[in-house]
């Protein structure tokens, strides 16, 4: 089952490369976590939201965590920080061939 609720398209290139392929960057649904899942005390409520990204030449996932659903989906929807990590790789491009960073 995919439980992706948004996703972003981007293009992106290696570093020193001009050529471009599309990037997808999927975030999902969030969900509760129980203490075995995890290693660290949970409530609850402390909730997982899982981030994917496809089209690169490696695999990237991601889970963020929160003190409930709203705050796990949240942080997994800002993707800005994954991102920039993964622009010390790469550069990424709008759609319409315009730098995502500047």
């Amino acid at each position: 089952m995919n439980n992706c609720i948004a996703e972003r398209r981007l293009l992106f290139a290696p570093k020193g490369s001009d050529e471009r392929n599309e990037l997808v960057i999927q975030v999902h649904r969030p969900y509760l976590v129980t203490q075995e899942m995890v290693s660290f005390t949970v409530d609850g409520e402390t909730a997982g939201c899982k981030v994917i990204v496809t089209g690169l030449n490696e695999e990237f996932t991601e889970e963020t965590y929160g003190a409930d659903l709203l705050q796990a989906l949240q942080l997994a929807a800002d993707v800005e920080p994954i991102l920039k990590r993964l622009s010390k790789r790469y550069d990424f491009y709008f759609k319409t061939g315009e730098p995502y960073f500047e």
